[in-house]
C-alpha cells in the first residue's frame, strides 16, 4: 500500500544533510566546495541504489529484494509486491490454461481453430489424429493446406458454414468425416471435426451382411440337404456311407457356424462406436497370450515361429479388436505356410511410430491378388481355403480393425519366398512405458 511518510522522511534527510554540508562549508570557510562534494556523494549514493535496483530486476536469481533504507527500502518493497502479484496472476492464468487443455483434450469430437489469415493456431488431439497434422510444425501453416481436400477448400471459401460439410477423411480412406464451422473469438473459426463413417456405412452393411450370409451359407446347406436327402425314412444306410454323410454333414456344420462367428465379429467391428483413441493397450501382454495360442495350433505344422516382442511398448485402441486383427495374422500364417516353415512375429518401435509385422517363408501371393485380399470372402485358393477351414473374413476384419485405429494393412509377397503382413500405428497412438527389459521366445 503506498504511503507518503517515507517520501517526506527521504525529503528531511536530504534537508539536513545539505544543512550540515552548508554548516561544515562556513565552519572551514569552504562552503561552495563543501555542498558540491556533499551532492556529489548524494548523486553517488542515489546512482549506486539505482545500479543494485537494476541488477535485481535483470540479473539477480533472487526473488527477495536487495536491502536498503529510506525511500529505496520502499521502493524495493514495491517492486517486490508488484512482482508477486504478478505471480500470482500467471498461476492463475496458468491454472486457467492448463483446464482448458484438459477439457479440449476431453471433446469428444477434434477441434481445429484457425484465424482472419486462414492459418492454424490450435488444435486438440483428436484433430491431430484424425486429421494427420503434427504439432506444433503445422502451427501457422493454411488450413487448406494441410487439408488438402477440392470439396474442403470449396467450402471453405465460400464463407457459408450454416450447414456442415462430410469429407473423405486425409489419412484414411476409409473414412468420412463431418465437418462443422462455428464462430470463435472476434474473427477466429472453429472446426469441430466428427467421424460420422458408421452412418453412411450402416445401410451398406446390411445389404452386404446379408448377400454375403446368403451366398456363403447357400453352398454347406446345399451339402446337408443333399445328404439328408439320401437318407431313407428308416435310416437304412450302410455304414460306410452313413459314416461318410455324418462327417460330412458336421464338418459343413461347423464351417457354418465359424462363419456365422467372424460374420458378427465383422458386423461387430463396422459397426462399433467405441472410441479408440482413449485406453491404453499392453499389447506385449496381448502378443504373449496370443503366443500361446499359436503353439496349439502349432503342434502338427512344426513351425519354427519367432515372438520380438518389445515389453515397452504399448499404443492406445481397443484390445478386443486388436487381439482379433493380430491373431488372425498370425493364425493366418500358420495355416497356409507348409509345414516345418518359418514365422517371425515382430512388436517394434521404428522411427517414432509403432509397428506389427508377421513374416513367413511360404509359398508366396501373386500380385493380381494381393489388392483384392481384404475383400469379404476372397479367397487366393478356394480349394485350399476349404482344406485349412478358412472363410475369406480374416483379413476383412484386420482391415476393418486397422481402419479403426487409422492403420492400414500393407502387404508385401513373393511367390516362392513368402509373405510378410504388416501395420503401423501413428505416433499420437504410440506409447512408451517405463521398463529396461525386454523379452524374446522361440516357439
Amino acid at each position: 500500500m503506498y504511503h507518503p511518510f517515507p517520501w517526506l522522511r527521504s525529503i528531511a534527510r536530504v534537508i539536513v544533510f545539505l544543512a550540515s554540508c552548508t554548516l561544515l562549508g562556513l565552519y572551514i570557510n569552504q562552503l561552495v566546495l563543501t555542498l558540491l562534494v556533499g551532492t556529489f556523494g548524494l548523486l553517488g549514493l542515489h546512482y549506486w541504489r539505482l545500479y543494485r535496483l537494476n541488477y535485481w530486476l535483470w540479473h539477480s536469481k533472487k526473488i527477495s529484494p536487495p536491502t536498503a533504507r529510506g525511500i529505496w527500502s520502499h521502493i524495493y518493497q514495491g517492486i517486490y509486491g508488484a512482482n508477486l502479484k504478478n505471480r500470482n496472476k500467471r498461476k492463475s492464468l496458468g491454472e486457467i490454461i492448463r483446464r482448458f487443455r484438459q477439457g479440449s483434450e476431453a471433446l469428444p469430437d477434434a477441434a481445429l481453430v484457425v484465424d482472419n489469415s486462414s492459418e492454424i493456431i490450435w488444435c486438440n488431439r483428436l484433430a491431430r489424429i484424425e486429421l494427420g497434422l503434427r504439432w506444433p510444425e503445422d502451427m501457422g501453416r493454411k488450413v487448406y493446406d494441410c487439408i488438402n481436400d477440392e470439396q474442403f477448400i470449396t467450402f471453405y471459401q465460400a464463407n457459408r458454414f450454416q450447414q456442415p460439410i462430410e469429407i473423405i477423411s486425409p489419412i484414411n480412406p476409409n473414412k468420412v468425416l463431418e465437418f462443422r464451422v462455428v464462430p470463435y473469438e472476434d474473427d477466429h473459426l472453429m472446426f469441430l471435426i466428427r467421424d460420422v463413417t458408421r452412418l453412411t456405412q450402416i445401410e451398406k452393411m446390411r445389404k452386404d451382411f446379408v448377400a454375403n450370409v446368403s451366398h456363403e451359407l447357400k453352398t454347406p446347406l446345399t451339402v446337408i440337404n443333399g445328404y439328408l436327402e439320401m437318407l431313407p425314412e428308416n435310416g437304412d444306410l450302410p455304414a460306410p456311407m452313413m459314416q461318410k454323410a455324418i462327417s460330412e454333414m458336421r464338418s459343413q456344420s461347423i464351417r457354418m457356424q465359424s462363419l456365422i462367428e467372424e460374420l458378427l465379429v465383422l458386423s461387430r467391428i463396422e459397426a462399433s462406436t467405441e472410441r479408440a483413441f482413449e485406453k491404453r493397450v499392453n499389447v506385449p501382454q496381448l502378443l504373449w497370450q496370443i503366443h500361446a495360442e499359436a503353439e496349439a495350433l502349432n503342434r502338427k505344422r512344426l513351425h519354427k515361429i519367432f515372438f520380438d516382442i518389445s515389453p515397452i511398448l504399448y499404443v492406445y485402441g481397443i484390445e478386443s479388436e486388436l487381439r482379433s486383427a493380430f491373431s488372425n495374422l498370425i493364425f493366418n500364417a500358420i495355416k497356409y505356410t507348409p509345414n516345418n516353415g518359418v514365422i517371425e512375429v515382430r512388436w517394434s518401435l521404428e522411427g517414432d511410430q509403432a509397428k506389427f509385422s508377421v513374416r513367413d517363408n511360404g509359398d508366396g501371393i501373386a500380385a493380381e491378388h494381393i489388392d483384392r485380399l481384404t475383400e469379404r470372402f476372397y479367397r487366393v485358393d478356394k480349394a485350399r481355403s476349404r482344406t485349412t477351414g478358412g472363410s475369406g473374413l480374416g483379413l476383412a476384419i484386420v482391415k476393418h480393425v486397422l481402419s479403426h485405429h487409422n492403420s492400414r494393412l500393407a502387404i508385401k509377397s513373393d511367390i516362392g519366398k513368402g509373405s510378410e503382413f504388416s501395420c503401423r500405428f501413428s505416433t499420437e497412438l504410440t506409447l512408451l512405458m517405463d521398463q529396461k527389459t525386454t523379452k524374446s521366445a522361440v516357439l
